[in-house]
């Protein structure tokens, strides 16, 4: 077995492979990125494309160990490109997909052609989509498609750009193979050294996470909550990371923060699944307005899943005198066997409830301050499955109340 670190989609990726196990099933068995299909596995039907430092390539036919340092982009890395979200916005006008499976690698490709050829005729596109087949749609309306993209972005003065920027020769993923290596690269090389623990492997991923600027949450949504203490009271425990965790279900840290660096664990179970997210994050604060953030990620092992967030809070004075009211700003991604969970609006109210056994606990917490009573017991694990079939529970009533109410 051989330790493959890369960077996937912006987050560093490592796990130990077989040398001859090939790029497409690294993504899909260990990273659980299913959007890379597999079809052929011999590099013809293109269904597998994706981007290795940014050129099109087959996963199938490429093995993950000779990718080491190199960034990887999926279907699922693509969510928010403009080329992208064009492209598949195009698909769908003019029919150009029917079953799917070959969609993903179809899209990876087009971008390319759009990005690289200022004024292709149809064959021209043929000819550099010929290397994707499609059983479904006889290829009209994709080269469509592509033609809306291209002359829509010429027309707004979007150039394309000669040869896509490329600037290294050779295969792709070839400008990593001796020290020409990406800075983010570097931790996935400490973790390749050795074979790390779940914490150890998540705290590497999430470092080199937190150097890509361009990371957007799939999930941003704002809350607020009321505490009757002092402002100063509340600002001073929250500066406690600890006893905050201590406040969140299944929440555990494994020491105090270190220059604002601080690794930690939360224990989930969603019905049958259980999950033990292991990761780091950052801690900043700022006295003058009060206000702080908490980036981070993590990974469960057994589900695969990960995810990445950002939490933003600001403590101000409340409605009344000895009261506190905490602005706070949720961002996230979730992916992996978990992310099927992850719809906005089963969020909103599983986040509402968490929320507010969070507050329940602080209020507990901040009340026995000094006191010497014993702090109260929080539970061991997060149970978002109970929350949920209580939120399903809740709709359910409230819809025949107002079946009823109106009969």
């Amino acid at each position: 077995m051989k330790t493959v670190a890369l960077t996937v989609n912006g987050s560093v990726a490592a796990a130990a492979v077989e040398p001859r196990t090939h790029l497409a099933d690294f993504l899909r068995e260990t990273q659980n990125l299913t959007g890379t299909h597999l079809g052929c596995e011999h590099g013809v039907c293109g269904a597998c494309t994706l981007l290795i430092d940014g050129v099109p390539a087959r996963s199938c036919i490429t093995f993950a160990a000779m990718c080491e340092g190199a960034e990887i982009t999926t279907i699922e890395g693509l969510d928010h490109d403009e080329i992208a979200t064009e492209l598949r916005a195009a698909f769908t006008r003019e029919h150009g997909l029917q079953c799917g499976y070959c969609t993903p690698g179809m899209i990876v490709s087009a971008r390319d052609v759009v990005l690289r050829l200022e004024d292709p005729s149809e064959h021209d596109i043929r000819v550099a989509m010929s290397g994707n087949l499609c059983r479904c749609t006889g290829y009209v309306g994709i080269v469509r498609a592509i033609q809306g993209v291209i002359a829509d972005r010429r027309g707004r003065g979007i150039r394309a750009i000669p040869d896509g920027g490329r600037q290294v020769l050779g295969p792709a993923g070839s400008g990593h193979a001796a020290a020409t290596v990406s800075p983010a690269a570097g931790p996935a090389r400490a973790a390749a050294s050795a074979k790390a623990t779940p914490r150890q492997a998540a705290a590497t991923a999430t470092g080199a996470a937190h150097a890509g600027s361009g990371w957007k949450p799939q999930t941003t949504f704002n809350q607020s909550f009321t505490v009757a203490h002092p402002v100063d009271v509340v600002w001073d425990f929250f500066g406690r990371v600890g006893e905050v965790a201590s406040c969140l279900p299944g929440a555990s840290l494994a020491g105090e923060p270190v220059d604002g660096h601080v690794e930690g664990a939360i224990k989930v179970r969603v019905g049958p699944i259980a999950a033990d997210f292991h990761g780091v994050a950052d801690v900043t604060r700022d006295e003058a307005t009060r206000s702080g953030t908490i980036i981070g990620s993590g990974k469960d092992s057994r589900s695969n899943s990960a995810t990445r967030g950002a939490i933003g809070y600001t403590v101000k004075p409340g409605e009344s005198p000895g009261r506190t009211r905490v602005d706070v700003t949720i961002g996230f991604t979730l992916t992996g066997m978990l992310a099927q969970f992850s719809r906005s609006g089963l969020v909103q109210d599983v986040a509402n409830r968490l929320i507010g056994a969070f507050v329940q606990n602080l209020e507990a917490r901040l009340a026995h301050q000094g006191d010497g009573a014993p702090a109260p017991a929080v539970a061991a694990e997060f149970d978002a499955g109970s929350l949920m079939a209580s939120l399903f529970r809740d709709r359910i009533r409230r819809f025949f109340a107002r079946l009823f109410g109106r009969a």
